[in-house]
């Protein structure tokens, strides 16, 4: 079992930054590749980003690609979402998640744990 949770969320303008961090339980976090998605109201959960634990590989929604970095610290069983140019639309309630395994890191059934979210809101 893993358990999740995500802090950092808040209320920022347009083109500010904010930087979201996912605490991971368990001694093996290192075996867990991490992803990130997020809900905006009236929508589908999309993916962002995500981070593979086997290559270290990262993988990016193109809406944010050249905006935001998924990064992870092993020692601190931590995953990050470093957002920066924030626009109104990323306004969303942000995710993180965690697998093992090889899988497919883009779809959000793949995953199979959760943390409970938190929410960003970017102002015009």
């Amino acid at each position: 079992q893993v358990q999740l949770v995500e802090s950092g969320g808040g209320l920022v303008q347009a083109g500010g930054s904010l930087r979201l961090s996912c605490a991971a339980s368990g001694r093996t976090f290192s075996r867990y590749s991490m992803g990130w998605f997020r809900q905006a109201p009236g929508k589908e959960r999309e993916f962002v980003a995500a981070i593979s634990w086997s290559t270290g590989r990262t993988y990016y929604a193109d809406s944010v690609k050249g905006r935001f970095t998924i990064s992870r610290d092993n020692a601190k069983n931590t995953v990050y979402l470093q957002m920066n140019s924030l626009k109104p639309e990323d306004t969303a309630v942000y995710y993180c998640a965690a697998v093992t395994g090889i899988r497919d890191l883009v779809r959000g059934a793949e995953y199979d744990y959760w943390g409970q979210g938190t929410q960003v809101t970017v102002s015009s």
